[in-house]
């Protein structure tokens, strides 16, 4: 994993990142070891100039669930989620999942 990927793989580091959203939009990109399509959107999130908030969902289904419940946007993998006061601002999934796509949505949040 390149170093800007960020593990949330616990409960307090979802608070965490939720609670650095209030200060400016946060990345979080859930990524299944299991999915060609998901390889190519991790290929993707690499191409991506900022951190990037990794929840693997094989290793923290709970966290998985939990983004979902929190964000109310429905899971899928792999997906995007930008998040701006604790609150899902832009989300894109599969073929979606865009570095640039990402930038612009941060640009257009901040």
């Amino acid at each position: 994993m390149g170093n800007k990927f960020l593990r949330i793989d616990d409960h307090q580091s979802l608070e965490d990142v939720i609670s650095n959203s209030s200060s400016q939009p946060v990345v979080i990109f859930k990524h299944s070891n299991s999915c060609p399509i998901s390889s190519r959107a991790y290929r993707e999130m690499e191409q991506f100039d900022g951190p990037v908030n990794l929840v693997e969902v094989q290793a923290a289904r709970d966290i998985s669930r939990k983004l979902a419940d929190i964000t109310g946007v429905r899971h899928e993998t792999p997906q995007v989620i930008v998040l701006k006061n604790g609150k899902a601002v832009w989300n894109a999934s599969h073929f979606d999942v865009k570095a640039g796509a990402v930038s612009e949505a941060l640009q257009a949040n901040s």
